[in-house]
């Protein structure tokens, strides 16, 4: 009997020391990105400026809907906000693929410290009104059309294609990371000390992202020198993604999902205050549960290697994302609505980050830039026409029914793109491999994960 339990010991010792190797390489590869000095600081740069980002985006809800008390105007700061970026992206698409990359992001950051800034002094001085806010949210939705093409596609230059996964995910963790401590700390600031010191704070925290920015040293690849005109450039964009047949699904689904699903964010004042009687801090807490579920879900992304699978991902979060919306909107206890926000950060993070990946690793990289700026048209772009009609709809149906029809809206969606993925999934296939190899790039384990799905 005693030598039967020896290799049995001997076995689970090996087990529990291939278990910890296994661990200790996941964490290896879950931060893969930051072995790039430029990416450190990259990262430490925006993950203090995105705290600001999100206090402010809490903060002018919660100042708009202080002022007018309604939803549709709370739609409507969402609807010019974000409508420059589906107008004027594709501008800052071309601009990605022609210029710095690196000088674009600098000077978007620049723009958006100043607007920062305007927007506090004029409300602690007491001076703000509601078209103040339309009009600081109108121009910073343009800096943001050149922003997002710029800085999405300035991640391969960090990083390089081997490690953009990686780097993507990591982004989207440190956006997510800040979403939580953001609304919670701009809940708090709002009930003791107003608004406007939030749009203060964020104004200061530009500053750390610009002095990262400017430490860098990025070898952006030469580029040939572009004899076309601007239209045409647009033109070759949208016609690579209408021609493209999985990253046009991907693009369609983002879409829907932003003009359906997404206008829960903008009518969460209504369910902090009237429906959850939390107030504005209350308003913090539910964002942040929001931010922990999508901080959950990029690193869930950042710890995989490949990309075999993530289109049934997208499908599947998609669908996970709809559901909890509809449970959400069901909710009247506050600490539950808390608890089921979790699922819906979780699962529209995931399917963002994943669907960017999967684009990312397909697209050219003469086209990375104006293909992004589409991605940014339909996720972000498409967004401030789900916020005004969701604006609009719950001054009639109110808030809960709204949200409800989304979540329901983007299980359809999910269904829709589930029907698609068996047509798309072999020529997916074949950009991946043929991007990996006009890249120059080992990216063995990308190549082989995808032909073995």
């Amino acid at each position: 009997m005693s030598k039967d339990r020896v290799p049995l010991r001997g076995n689970r010792s090996n087990e529990d020391g291939k278990a910890a190797s296994d661990l200790g390489f996941r964490l290896q590869a879950g931060g893969k990105a930051l072995r790039h000095r430029n990416f450190q600081l990259f990262f430490g740069g925006q993950l203090i400026s995105l705290v600001g980002t999100w206090m402010q985006s809490v903060a002018q809800s919660w100042l708009v809907y202080r002022l007018t008390g309604s939803g549709l105007l709370l739609g409507s700061v969402g609807f010019v906000s974000q409508i420059p970026v589906f107008l004027v992206a594709p501008l800052g698409g071309i601009a990605a693929d022609r210029l710095n990359r690196q000088r674009i992001v600098i000077a978007t950051q620049v723009a958006s410290m100043l607007l920062a800034f305007v927007l506090a002094g004029l409300t602690l001085s007491g001076r703000i009104q509601v078209w103040h806010v339309f009009v600081l949210a109108a121009l910073l939705g343009v800096v943001n059309a050149f922003d997002i093409p710029g800085r999405q596609s300035f991640l391969v230059d960090m990083v390089g294609k081997e490690d953009l996964m990686n780097a993507i995910a990591l982004n989207s963790s440190m956006f997510n990371g800040a979403r939580v401590i953001g609304p919670a700390v701009a809940g708090v600031l709002v009930a003791k000390i107003g608004e406007g010191w939030c749009f203060f704070v964020n104004g200061v925290s530009y500053i750390a992202v610009i002095i990262g920015l400017l430490l860098m040293k990025v070898e952006c690849p030469r580029r040939a020198p572009k004899h076309s005109s601007p239209l045409d450039d647009i033109v070759e964009g949208f016609r690579f993604v209408i021609h493209t047949a999985p990253i046009r699904a991907l693009l369609l689904l983002l879409g829907l999902v932003s003009v359906t699903g997404m206008p829960y964010v903008v009518l969460m004042p209504i369910f902090a205050d009237h429906i959850l009687h939390g107030g504005a801090r209350g308003l913090g807490i539910l964002m942040g549960g929001t931010g922990v579920g999508a901080l959950l879900g990029a690193l869930t992304l950042a710890f995989r290697s490949g990309v075999k699978g993530l289109g049934r991902w997208i499908m599947w979060c998609c669908a996970g994302f709809g559901a909890s919306l509809v449970l959400f909107s069901l909710s009247r206890w506050f600490w539950l609505s808390v608890i089921l926000l979790l699922p819906v950060g979780y699962f529209i993070m995931l399917q963002m980050a994943c669907s960017n990946t999967l684009i990312q690793v397909m697209v050219p990289d003469a086209l990375r830039g104006r293909v992004m700026a589409v991605y940014s048209m339909m996720f972000m772009g498409m967004a401030p026409i789900g916020a005004l009609l969701g604006g609009a709809l719950s001054d009639r149906l109110g808030a809960p029914l709204t949200v409800a029809m989304g979540g329901i809206a983007s299980i359809g969606a999910a269904v829709w793109f589930g029907l698609h993925l068996p047509k798309i999934r072999v020529e997916a296939r074949q950009l991946i491999v043929a991007q990996a190899m006009a890249g120059g790039e080992p990216a063995e384990e990308m190549t082989t994960s995808v032909v073995e799905e």
